[in-house]
C-alpha cells in the first residue's frame, strides 16, 4: 500500500524515522498517519527540525506569517501531535514522537477526538506484530526503566537513590497529572485486556503541564498520585519511568499481559527496551515453598519453579521487586547487582548516546529538513559514524562534555 499513499505522508515517515526510535514504513504507520494529520499537517510537520524550535523558526520554514504558523501550531499541539514547552519565558515546539508521544496521547486524550477502536487495532499491529517497530525501539541507553517498588528495598534502604524512588517523583513535583494506559486501553479494543485499571498514566512537570492544557489528561493532587501509585503496587503492577536521573516525565503503571514495552522484553530476551533498576530478585531455597506465587506474578516471566523451588533468571530479571511483595514465605529479597546499571543524567544524554550508536546523531546536527545542505550532510556525518573508530571517539566520555560544554555555550548565548 506505501506506492498509494499520498507523497506528505510518505515525507513524514521518513522524518519521523529520523526520531530514536525510528518509525519504520509500513502500511498501518500510514493508516495512522492518515488519521491523525491531515495531509497539510503532514506536510508541515515533515519540515519540522529535530530539535526544538521557535516560532519565529518555523514561520521561516514554512514560509508564512507567524500569525498564521502559531494558530497551525496550536491545532497540532491540541492534537498531540507537537509539544510545547515554556524554555526562558518563550514557546518553544517539538513534532512529538510515535512512541512516548503522539500514539499514547491519541488514546489517553479526555474528548475522544479520535476514533480510538480503529487507532487501536492498527497499532497493535504495528507495535505488536510487526518485528520491525519492535526492533526499531531496542535503543541504547534504554528510553525507560524499572522504578524499583520501595517496599521490596526495606533491607536496602540506604542504598536507594533519590531517582530511583517513585514516590520521590510525586514529592518533588510542580504539576501532575493521570490518564488513560495507552497499552491496556489497546488491548480492550482487541478483546485481550486485563481487569487492572486503566486511569493510571502519571505525567510529571512539564509534561503533565502540556497535556493537561491540551485535555489529554487532568490534573491530580500529590495525595491522587500517592493513592494511584499504592493501587498499582498492590495489584501487582510494576513502574516504568523515563530513563534519566533528572526531573521525572512520567510513571506507567504495567502489566506483563498488556503492556508494550514488557510483551516486547518477553519476546526478544534480554532486548535493549527496558533499564534494568540496580536490584535484582533473589531466592533463599531455604525459606522458599514452591508455591509459584513469584512467577505468576513476575511481569517480566523470569522466575519459574524448579524441583518445587523458585528459580530467577538473573540476566534477565529486570529488579522491579513484584516478586517480593507477592512471595508468602518471604524467601525472596532484593539485592544490589554485582555489575553497575548506567542511567543518563537527562534527557540530552540519553539522546546523546543513543543517537550515536544508532547512527544518527547527524540527524540533530543538521535537522532542517528544508535544506539541501542539511540533507547531505546529516546522510554523510550517520555514514562516519558506522567506522568503529569514530563512534569509539564520540562515546568518549571526555568528548560527550566538551561538545555539550560548546552547545550550552552556543545557547547561553
Amino acid at each position: 500500500m506505501g506506492h498509494l499513499t499520498p507523497r506528505n505522508y510518505l515525507t513524514l515517515q521518513k522524518r519521523m524515522d529520523q526520531f530514536i526510535p525510528g518509525a519504520p514504513a509500513s502500511d498501518q504507520l500510514y493508516e495512522i498517519l492518515k488519521i491523525l494529520f491531515s495531509d497539510e499537517e503532514a506536510k508541515l510537520c515533515s519540515l519540522m527540525p529535530l530539535n526544538f524550535f521557535s516560532l519565529a523558526e518555523i514561520s521561516r520554514i514554512w514560509k508564512k506569517p507567524e500569525s498564521e504558523s502559531a494558530s497551525l501550531l496550536l491545532n497540532l499541539a491540541d492534537k498531540g501531535l507537537v509539544l510545547e514547552f515554556k524554555e526562558k519565558g518563550d514557546n518553544k515546539y517539538f513534532l512529538a514522537p510515535p512512541i512516548l508521544g503522539f500514539f499514547e496521547f491519541s488514546l489517553m486524550r479526555l474528548d475522544g477526538k479520535f476514533d480510538r477502536k480503529k487507532l487501536s487495532e492498527l497499532y497493535y499491529k504495528y507495535i505488536n506484530l510487526d518485528d520491525k517497530f519492535a526492533k526499531s525501539f531496542f535503543s541504547n541507553p534504554q528510553v525507560t526503566r524499572i522504578l524499583p517498588q520501595e517496599a521490596s528495598l526495606e533491607e536496602l534502604t540506604t542504598e536507594v537513590l533519590p531517582y530511583e524512588k517513585a514516590s520521590d517523583a510525586i514529592e518533588r513535583a510542580r504539576c501532575i497529572t493521570v490518564g488513560t494506559c495507552f497499552c491496556r486501553h489497546k488491548m480492550e479494543h482487541m478483546g485481550m485486556a486485563c481487569d487492572n485499571p486503566q486511569d493510571v498514566c502519571l505525567t510529571f512537570n512539564g509534561f503533565a503541564e502540556y497535556v493537561a492544557k491540551h485535555g489529554i489528561a487532568r490534573v491530580i493532587t500529590k495525595q491522587e498520585a500517592r493513592q494511584i501509585l499504592d493501587l498499582c503496587v498492590a495489584r501487582g503492577l510494576a513502574q516504568i519511568a523515563d530513563n534519566t536521573k533528572d526531573e521525572r516525565a512520567i510513571i506507567c503503571n504495567c502489566c506483563g499481559c498488556c503492556c508494550d514495552l514488557l510483551l516486547g522484553y518477553k519476546r526478544f530476551g534480554n532486548s535493549l527496551v527496558i533499564s534494568p533498576s540496580r536490584f535484582i530478585a533473589r531466592t533463599d531455597p531455604r525459606v522458599c515453598a514452591g508455591c509459584g506465587a513469584c512467577a505468576k506474578r513476575c511481569p517480566a516471566g523470569v522466575i519459574s519453579v524448579i524441583n518445587k523451588k523458585s528459580t530467577v533468571n538473573e540476566k534477565l530479571c529486570l529488579g522491579c521487586g513484584v516478586c517480593v511483595r507477592f512471595c508468602p514465605t518471604g524467601a525472596l529479597k532484593m539485592d544490589l547487582r554485582s555489575e553497575a546499571v548506567f542511567t543518563p543524567q537527562d534527557s540530552f544524554e540519553r539522546v546523546y548516546l543513543s543517537a550515536v550508536r544508532n547512527n544518527k546523531l547527524g540527524n540533530f546536527i543538521f535537522d532542517d529538513q528544508s535544506s539541501l545542505f542539511h540533507y547531505l550532510f546529516r546522510n554523510l556525518f550517520n555514514a562516519a559514524i558506522r567506522f568503529p573508530l569514530i563512534k569509539i571517539i564520540l562515546l568518549n566520555r571526555s568528548f560527550y562534555f566538551f561538545i555539550r560544554k560548546m552547545l550550552d555555550r552556543a545557547t547561553a548565548k
